[in-house]
C-alpha cells in the first residue's frame, strides 16, 4: 500500500467504493482512516451521496466540537442540504453553527421533522425514546463505547461507521475487568464489536495521509499500523519548515533545527525519576514552544506559504496537571498556543507539534502510560515538524518492565503493542536526538 504511484487516485478508489457500497444493499459499511486522511471529508461526501435518494439520515460524533465541526463542512460544502443540530438545552451555538442559513438548532428531534441531516452527539442520539432514519453516520466510530452504539442502533436502518483504528480507545473512569471478554463488553469499540458480531461487512481502509509529511507518515505506519499502513499524500520535497530568524546556538535552537530539517526532534534531558509535573520537562516543553514562534517560522507546502502563528502551533502531554503546569510555563509569550491531553488533541491538525513525551521520567511503565493510540495521537496532528520532550533511559524502562497486564479469553489481541510501538517511535526519534 505504500508504493501507490498516484496518492490521489488511489484514495478516490477507495472512496469510490465506500459510497458503492452504500448503494449495495450493506447494513453496515466500515471504513478505517489513518491520521489526516480526510475521514472528515469522506463524511461530507457521503452525507451528500445519501441526501441526493431524499432519505434524511442521521449523523452521530463524540464530542461537541465534533458536531459543529461536521456541521460548518457540510453546510460549507452543501448549502442546499438542510441540517438540524440536535443539542442540550445548555448548549450555545457559536459562529460555525449560526453563520449557516441551512442550519437549525433544536432540543427536540421533532422540531427538527424537515431536516434532511440531523447532527448530534451519541450521548444526546441516547436520550430519544422514539424516531428512527433510515441511514446513520457514525463519525470517529473507535472512539465510541460499543454500550453507546447498542442504546442508539434502534435509531437507523443502516450505518456507514468512519474512525481511526490507531487513536486512542474508549475509556472508563471506574474497573471494567468485570465484562472483559464479554461479547457485549462496553469498554470495546462499536466497531470491534459490531464486527465481532456482524463479520462479513465491508471494511474499506483509507491509504492516505494527507496531514503527515513525507518525514512522518513511514514512522507513524510503522509504528502504529503494521497491517494496514499508509503512506503521505506528500513527496520529501513538498514540504519546508523554514525560519525567519537565525538561531543563537542554544540547545532549543538546535532542536528547532533539526525539526526543520528533519520532521523529528528529540529534546533528551538527563535521566532522572520525577514527579508527573517534572518541572525541567515542563519548562524545556514551553520554551521550545515559545522559541519557535520568536524565530518566525514559516511554512511551505502544497497549500502555499504562510507564516505559523500561535494557532498552528500545539503542545501535548498525557495528563490533565502536565496541561496546566505548562500552560503556566508558556507565560504571555505563549499566549495563542494550544496546549491539551492526547484525549482532547485527537482529530485535531496543527504545523508543528511539542509533544511530553508519556513515559518521560517515570518509574514504571503502566497500561495507561504505554497505550499505543496516546502516543500515536501525539506524534500524528502536525503537517510540519513534532518535537519530543523526554528524559533519556525510556527504552531501559521499557525493558525493566514486561508487560504483566493480564490475558483475558474472548478478547481481541490489541495490536500494535504499546511495548513495540513506543521502541519503534524512540528507535527513530534516536536519530534526531539533541542533548540538553
Amino acid at each position: 500500500m505504500t508504493d501507490i504511484a498516484d496518492p490521489g487516485a488511489a484514495a478516490d478508489r477507495v472512496v469510490a467504493a465506500v459510497l458503492a457500497d452504500l448503494d449495495g444493499g450493506h447494513r453496515g459499511v466500515i471504513v478505517d482512516s489513518p491520521p489526516g486522511a480526510g475521514k472528515s471529508t469522506l463524511v461530507v461526501r457521503a452525507t451528500a451521496h445519501l441526501a441526493e435518494t431524499g432519505e434524511r439520515m442521521m449523523i452521530v460524533a463524540q464530542t461537541n466540537e465534533q458536531v459543529d465541526d461536521l456541521i460548518d463542512r457540510i453546510a460549507t460544502r452543501h448549502p442546499h442540504i438542510a441540517v438540524g443540530r440536535l443539542s442540550a438545552a445548555g448548549y450555545v451555538p457559536g459562529d460555525r453553527v449560526t453563520g449557516h442559513a441551512s442550519v437549525r438548532v433544536a432540543q427536540k428531534a421533532d422540531d427538527l421533522a424537515d431536516r434532511a441531516v440531523v447532527i448530534a452527539t451519541a450521548a444526546k442520539w441516547a436520550t430519544l425514546s422514539d424516531g428512527s432514519w433510515p441511514w446513520a453516520i457514525v463519525d470517529e466510530a473507535y472512539q465510541m463505547r460499543s454500550d453507546m452504539l447498542l442504546r442508539i442502533a434502534s435509531r437507523f436502518e443502516k450505518a456507514l461507521f468512519v474512525g481511526d483504528p490507531g487513536q486512542l480507545d474508549p475509556f472508563s473512569t471506574v474497573e471494567v475487568e468485570r465484562w472483559a471478554g464479554l461479547a457485549w463488553d462496553p469498554m470495546r469499540s462499536a466497531v470491534s464489536v459490531l464486527l465481532a458480531h456482524n463479520p462479513d461487512l465491508p471494511v474499506h481502509r483509507l491509504p492516505v495521509s494527507w496531514r503527515l509529511p513525507a518525514s512522518a507518515a513511514p514512522v507513524v505506519s510503522k509504528a502504529f499500523y503494521p497491517f494496514t499502513g499508509f503512506r503521505s499524500g506528500t513527496g520529501p520535497g513538498d514540504r519546508l519548515l523554514e525560519y525567519g530568524a537565525r538561531g543563537m546556538g542554544t540547545t532549543y535552537d538546535r532542536a528547532l533545527d533539526e525539526a526543520a530539517a528533519s520532521g523529528w526532534a528529540l529534546y533528551e534531558l538527563p535521566a532522572r525519576h520525577t514527579l508527573r509535573t517534572d518541572a525541567e520537562a515542563v519548562r524545556a516543553t514551553a520554551a521550545l514552544a515559545v522559541r519557535l514562534l520568536q524565530r518566525g517560522p514559516v511554512a511551505h507546502s502544497e497549500q502555499g506559504s504562510t507564516p505559523v502563528t500561535a494557532d498552528r502551533v500545539a503542545i501535548g502531554a498525557a495528563h490533565r496537571d502536565q496541561v496546566t503546569a505548562i500552560r503556566a510555563a508558556l507565560g504571555p509569550h505563549g499566549e495563542g498556543i494550544t496546549v491539551d491531553t492526547a484525549n482532547r488533541l485527537q482529530g485535531r491538525e496543527y504545523d508543528v507539534t511539542v509533544v511530553l513525551h508519556p513515559l518521560s521520567g517515570r518509574r514504571d511503565a503502566t497500561a495507561f502510560h504505554l497505550e499505543s493510540g496516546r502516543l500515536c495521537v501525539l506524534t500524528s496532528r502536525h503537517r510540519h515538524a513534532c518535537v519530543v520532550v523526554a528524559r533519556a533511559g525510556i527504552p531501559e524502562l521499557l525493558d525493566a518492565h514486561p508487560s504483566t497486564e493480564p490475558v483475558h479469553l474472548g478478547v481481541p489481541v490489541k495490536f500494535p503493542d504499546g511495548w513495540e510501538a513506543n521502541q519503534a517511535v524512540l528507535a527513530h526519534l534516536a536519530r534526531h536526538r539533541v542533548p540538553a
